[in-house]
């Protein structure tokens, strides 16, 4: 994969394997700009790592968070 990398040889099957075989093992991935997108559109939850439980923030007003 790096020599193919560095050669400029496309892999994409090879590449997504790696990157799916990656989220796997990941204990925890970065999707807190998923959840932040889908509380502003549509009014969903997202979840904290430093507290627990589901949150909403107010974005039209003063952009307070609320605990659901």
């Amino acid at each position: 994969m790096s020599t193919a990398a560095q050669l400029g040889i496309p892999t994409p099957g090879f590449s997504s394997a790696l990157s799916y075989y990656d989220a796997l093992r990941t204990a925890r991935l970065p999707a807190a700009l998923t959840q932040a997108q889908r509380d502003f559109f549509g009014a969903h939850t997202y979840g904290r790592i430093d507290e627990p439980g589901k949150f909403h923030t107010l974005w039209s007003s003063d952009r307070t968070e609320v605990p659901v």
